[in-house]
C-alpha cells in the first residue's frame, strides 16, 4: 500500500521536522491540501509555503486543489515539481480540458470526488486520468470521522477501472487509520492519505510503516 501523509496535519509553526520525518519514512508521496475558503469552508496554505516545502521534500508531491477554478494554477503547480495535480470534479466546468492541460504541463492528472458525488460521473474521463481520489470525509478540515459508505465507492470505482481498462490508481483521503485502511485496501484502494493518524502519533514514522504494510 502506498501512503501519502497529509501536511495539513503537520506543525505549521515548524514544518522542517515533519518534512525530515517524511523523507526518512516509507511514504510514497507528500499530500498537499490547498484550500481557498470558497470551494471548502477553510483556508490552508498557498504557494509560498509549498515552494519552501518542495525545496526540502524528497518525496513526490501530490497536490490536491480544493479550490474554485483550479485550472488557473496549473503552471504554478508544475513549477513546484509536483508529480500529481489533483482537481475536484465538482470544481471543473470543463474537466476534460483541465485534465489535458495538466498532462500538457508534464504532470499526472488526478480527479477528486466529494462524498456525495457518485462514481458514475467519471465514466467519460476515467481512461484519461492517472488517479482518482475518493474523499472519505467532507473536504475542508482534518481529523473528521471516516464515512463508511466510502468503502462501497472504492469498490464501485475499482469495478469501473477494471471494466474500462483505465490505469488510474485509487487514492482515499479522510479518517484513514489502520482499521479503515485495511477495509479500503480490501476494496481496491492503491494510496492512502493520512493526516491526523500520522502526525498526532508519538511515532509518526511507525504509523506510516503500519499503513504501508497493510
Amino acid at each position: 500500500m502506498k501512503v501519502a501523509p497529509s501536511l495539513l496535519s503537520g506543525n505549521f509553526l515548524n514544518l522542517t521536522p515533519d518534512i525530515e520525518m517524511i523523507n526518512r519514512s516509507e511514504a510514497a508521496y507528500l499530500h498537499l491540501d490547498v484550500m481557498d475558503g470558497v470551494f471548502v469552508p477553510n483556508i490552508s496554505f498557498g504557494f509560498p509555503v509549498m515552494q519552501a516545502v518542495a525545496r526540502e521534500c524528497r518525496k513526490p508531491l501530490d497536490v490536491h486543489l480544493m479550490i474554485v477554478e483550479p485550472q488557473k494554477w496549473i503552471s504554478q503547480v508544475r513549477d513546484l515539481g509536483a508529480e500529481i495535480m489533483n482537481v475536484h470534479q465538482e470544481a471543473c466546468a470543463h474537466l476534460h480540458r483541465t485534465v489535458q492541460a495538466i498532462h500538457d504541463a508534464g504532470m499526472k492528472a488526478g480527479v477528486t470526488l466529494c462524498p456525495a458525488t457518485p462514481v458514475n460521473t467519471l465514466v467519460d474521463i476515467i481512461e484519461d486520468v492517472e488517479l482518482v481520489l475518493i474523499m472519505s470525509v467532507n473536504p475542508g478540515f482534518g481529523g473528521q470521522p471516516f464515512i463508511p459508505h466510502s468503502v462501497k465507492k472504492v469498490k464501485e470505482l475499482r469495478k469501473l477501472i477494471d471494466e474500462t481498462g483505465s490505469k488510474a490508481m485509487i487514492e482515499v483521503d479522510g479518517g484513514v487509520n489502520e482499521q479503515t485502511g485495511r477495509l479500503l485496501k480490501d476494496a481496491g484502494a492503491d494510496i492512502l492519505v493520512a493526516g491526523s493518524y500520522v502526525f498526532s502519533a508519538p511515532d509518526p514514522e511507525e504509523k506510516i510503516r503500519v499503513l504501508a504494510n497493510l
